[in-house]
């Protein structure tokens, strides 16, 4: 089995020994996207002072752009994992999910962890498959 590496100038570098996303073969390609954060892919500024949603949106559009590479889109994700600095965050969030997954929603996972990269306020992967 090969995997195929998915990299966008257009969604932020790793900031870590990651990838943007691994496309795998299936009977399409499985695409396995790294968590995303709210980082600006233009300036690389960290959107630390935003609020959750501004911060969603960002992480939103990061992953879209890594997705767009992969040949890609919303209704390919099959699977994401949320994690938020604070669960009170959640209906925030999740109103901002809820505009990129409107009427195909993948499983999904979210939790509360005790700190994520950059002290952001929210950090999201998922999980595509391409035919």
């Amino acid at each position: 089995m090969s995997k195929e590496i998915i990299y966008t100038v257009k969604a932020p570098k790793p900031v870590g020994p990651y990838s943007q996303a691994i496309a795998a073969p299936t009977n399409g390609k499985m695409v396995f996207l790294s968590g995303q954060i709210a980082i600006d892919p233009t300036t690389g500024q960290v959107l630390s002072d935003a609020d959750v949603q501004t911060q969603t949106k960002q992480v939103f559009e990061n992953l879209k752009a890594v997705l767009a590479e992969a040949n890609a889109g919303w209704a390919d994700v099959v699977k994401t994992t949320v994690f938020l600095a604070d669960m009170n965050d959640f209906a925030a969030m999740n109103q901002v999910y809820a505009e990129y997954f409107d009427t195909y929603a993948p499983s999904r996972a979210c939790v509360e962890v005790a700190r994520l990269p950059k002290d952001v306020l929210v950090e999201i992967d998922c999980i595509a498959i391409v035919a």
